[in-house]
């Protein structure tokens, strides 16, 4: 029985990974057998061999992404948060400013970031702006729902013992919320990371160096693909990263909660 527990622990780590090598594989022996050329299509070997001889100025520039993804994330995470709890507060205040923070989220990123890499002068700081405005709006949406999605029951029971709004909300709405508020957080650290990508780009492309995507531009520009494949299989990893780590610490901070779920 204990050997087949410890498969089936094994089996989202191990099912993903044999998944993944059959496809490079796969991927590999298309491009060798028809002689792909690595200007149009590189194979995994090619991308493997520009990943290891720009090695240190792909993790350098790695290391920049995620720097602006976290920060990124950590903003749009507290202004996001501090939204949904004054939306809670007032009906009229998240009608006034329900649709404002939906337009921040339709409008394309690509459209606003060169706006905002414009006034302002310190080009880390917009690239943060940029990313965190991607991020922002699930955790507003999801947050906010959780704080309305309470117990009728319990809500009834805290109002008949004259409990006052704070206590409400400490004590009852927060508690409630936390399951939507880390479903939030799993989706806005990806859209970080996007956010981050996307105004880097739209800097490199006005002469600004920053990040992997600074990095793909000038393979691009020096028609190097395999190295423009290497700067997006980091960018890949990453975000994989953070979605693990998201899942995680998900599953750590509600696991006392009874919201946390075997997916498996």
């Amino acid at each position: 029985m204990k050997p087949l527990l410890q498969g089936r622990n094994l089996l989202p780590v191990l099912a993903p990974v044999v998944v993944g090598v059959a496809i490079v594989g796969l991927w590999q022996v298309l491009c060798t057998v028809l002689a792909v050329p690595d200007y149009l299509f590189p194979a995994p070997t090619s991308i493997g061999h520009a990943l290891s001889a720009n090695l240190g100025t792909l993790l350098h520039a790695l290391l920049g992404t995620l720097e602006v993804t976290l920060l990124a994330f950590a903003l749009a995470t507290v202004f996001g948060t501090l939204v949904a709890l004054l939306f809670v507060q007032s009906p009229l205040i998240e009608v006034s400013l329900l649709p404002y923070a939906i337009m921040l989220q339709v409008t394309p990123i690509v459209a606003i970031a060169p706006l905002i890499i414009i006034m302002i002068d310190d080009t880390f700081v917009s690239l943060i702006l940029c990313a965190a405005v991607v991020a922002v709006f699930p955790i507003i949406s999801n947050t906010t729902i959780g704080l309305r999605t309470v117990d009728p029951g319990l809500l009834a029971y805290f109002r008949m013992n004259k409990a006052s709004r704070w206590q409400q909300l400490v004590r009852l709405r927060i508690p409630s919320a936390l399951p939507f508020f880390f479903a939030g957080l799993r989706i806005s650290s990806g859209l970080s990371l996007i956010g981050a990508v996307v105004a880097e780009f739209v800097a490199g492309t006005g002469g600004q160096s920053s990040g992997l995507a600074y990095e793909i531009l000038q393979a691009s520009f020096q028609l190097d693909v395999p190295r423009m494949f290497a700067a997006l299989f980091l960018i890949t990893l990453a975000g994989v990263s953070l979605a693990l780590a998201m899942a995680g610490l998900s599953r750590i901070a509600l696991r006392w909660h009874g919201s946390a779920v075997d997916e498996h």
